[in-house]
């Protein structure tokens, strides 16, 4: 998990030097993220898939909104929550999720949190880079690494 990380970090860090700190993000973004989601109790790989809506607030670095995160396997993951993101700088941006896992049944809804680092490449309003995501269940812990897609307006 460290090494992942590392890798993450020696990948971008050029790019953060050269990026221009006065451009600004498009104040609403709506997002999906699809990867490999390992579970680290169970060591069993499933399908993930992450959409969000996220509006940053007027002349800040913070964001809010709404995500949903779906993972395709036995015990039926579905994680809605509520999205606080801070992006340092335009195309880095950190995000945190509290939310509740509801099972297929819709009965029992057990607390959450998943925990997002993006880096994106822009190319006109859309948004385009490798992902991270890291949650908590009332069953296991799991992180995946994959792609994040957005559309910025």
């Amino acid at each position: 998990m460290k090494s992942i990380i590392l890798f993450i970090l020696i990948l971008i860090t050029p790019s953060l030097k050269a990026q221009d700190h006065q451009h600004e993000h498009h104040h609403n973004e709506i997002g999906i993220a699809a990867a490999p989601v390992y579970f680290t109790n169970e060591k069993s790989i499933a399908l993930g898939l992450h959409l969000h809506y996220i509006r940053m607030i007027n002349h800040s670095k913070w964001g809010i909104g709404l995500g949903f995160e779906k993972i395709f396997d036995d015990h039926s993951h579905n994680i809605a929550g509520v999205i606080v993101s801070y992006r340092p700088i335009s195309p880095l941006s950190f995000s945190i999720a509290p939310g509740v896992n509801v099972n297929n049944q819709l009965k029992n809804p057990e607390f959450a949190i998943h925990g997002e680092v993006a880096y994106e490449f822009e190319i006109g309003n859309i948004h385009i880079g490798p992902v991270l995501d890291i949650a908590r269940d009332h069953e296991d812990f799991h992180f995946s690494l994959g792609l994040h897609l957005g559309i910025g307006f």
